[in-house]
């Protein structure tokens, strides 16, 4: 069985949720501070250290997780200006649009999905003689500046690319090792608003490669949402905060139900590291790529949405249909993952193949995954003891997925009938 929220857990961090609970008193309550409390005094803090909640990258961005789009999931080294700027109309209309009118056209943008952003191989193989990068002249002919101007009209913002090292990932283009400052200056006067910094070709540690560049960013002129890319090899949730907006927790997934659902489990240790201003990374959505069923797919995203992940979709907008767009456009679960109390949910409860995954929510809520990882249906329950719940509470149990309520749940305990790799959704309010 897994842990919940009522074991004793982090001793060394009573005094840190002393101070959380007096600031939560004022903003939201007592009830609300005693439900923050139960969740720091119990979550589970598996590397042995302790949270660091004190010190954040001091450029106020990342208050909720990111949202957005990534090109590498779906297009990996084949993206181009043209890509970025077109998309197709995918649903009613079959009129070619602008990937960032597609955000627009689609609803997405309305729900929280702001970046547009860039992977591994925008520039060409060698900086010019000043030493600058250079946008790829074949496949981004009128420069990243243009391209960012053309997305901030569309009320979006932008993300780009680089690398710790000499090199990036795709050794395609440079890394921005020794280039920090430089290259810092060149994105904050290209108008960039997201920096994903990956970790190749480097051989030096990450603790004392990052910090260059975050103080880099700092000092360009521009708020730009630092994403620290190392993969998790050097536990970064133990010391990014105060460096990155969010950190990879683990390696890259990949579009099948084995990589999705070992990361959420390798990123579900660090839960007690995450909060408003940096955040967990378990990597990119696969939803819509067609390597899952939509149940897998449902599951992926109600679990990312749960633990706070960025939600950076990465499949092609052109081709995404209403499956996927009902998936990745569910605004409720998104509004879970957009919660303004900034708490990484967490597994509570393991039986077999059958677990519960809950976390607290703003005004007493609680979010609740009933997630079956098993090869048939089964009746999960999640019983009020394993989500912090007081044994006698009634409930309003709202399915996210179904869009319907159960009203005056009682008796402790939700229970469903959950089909195999899927999952249910719900948002539990006292009344």
């Amino acid at each position: 069985m897994g842990g919940s929220f009522d074991h004793h857990q982090w001793k060394k961090a009573v005094v840190m949720a002393l101070l959380l609970v007096c600031f939560f008193n004022v903003l939201v309550g007592p009830s609300a501070a005693a439900r923050l409390q139960r969740t720091i005094e119990s979550g589970s803090n598996s590397s042995g250290g302790e949270p660091s909640r004190r010190h954040l990258l001091a450029n106020g961005l990342g208050l909720t997780p990111p949202m957005g789009w990534n090109s590498w999931n779906h297009f990996s080294c084949k993206i181009e200006e043209k890509l970025i700027r077109e998309t197709g109309d995918f649903f009613f209309c079959r009129r070619k649009l602008l990937p960032a009118d597609a955000m627009v056209s689609t609803g997405l943008a309305a729900l929280g999905y702001k970046y547009i952003n860039l992977d591994d191989c925008w520039a060409e193989l060698n900086r010019d003689s000043q030493g600058n990068l250079v946008p790829k002249a074949s496949t981004f002919p009128s420069g990243i500046k243009a391209l960012a101007d053309y997305v901030h009209a569309k009320g979006l913002k932008l993300g780009i690319y680089s690398d710790v090292g000499t090199q990036t990932c795709s050794k395609t283009m440079p890394g921005s090792s020794g280039h920090e400052e430089q290259d810092a200056k060149t994105f904050a006067a290209w108008g960039i608003d997201y920096l994903k910094f990956d970790n190749c070709n480097n051989n030096q540690s990450p603790k004392e490669r990052y910090p260059t560049m975050s103080k880099a960013l700092l000092n360009s002129g521009r708020s730009i949402f630092f994403s620290l890319c190392e993969w998790g090899q050097e536990d970064p949730a133990t010391w990014a905060k105060p460096i990155g907006n969010s950190w990879r927790t683990t390696g890259d997934i990949a579009d099948n139900w084995n990589s999705m659902s070992s990361l959420a489990d390798q990123n579900d240790k660090w839960a007690s590291y995450a909060g408003p201003g940096g955040w967990n990374d378990p990597d990119m959505l696969e939803v819509g790529n067609g390597g899952m069923t939509l149940g897998e797919y449902r599951s992926h995203f109600s679990i990312w949405a749960l633990v706070k992940a960025p939600l950076l979709i990465g499949c092609d907008l052109r081709a995404m249909d209403r499956a996927t767009l009902e998936i990745l456009g569910n605004k409720p679960v998104i509004a879970v993952n957009q919660d303004k109390l900034g708490i990484q949910g967490k597994k509570v409860k393991k039986d077999g193949d059958l677990e519960v995954w809950a976390g607290p929510l703003s005004n007493n809520r609680v979010a609740v995954v009933l997630w079956n990882r098993g090869g048939s249906a089964a009746a999960i329950t999640a019983y009020w003891s394993d989500i912090g719940l007081k044994p006698t509470t009634i409930v309003n149990a709202r399915d996210l997925w179904a869009h319907s309520t159960q009203k005056r749940v009682s008796g402790g305990k939700l229970s469903a009938n959950v089909n195999s790799h899927d999952c249910k959704m719900y948002v539990l309010t006292p009344q």
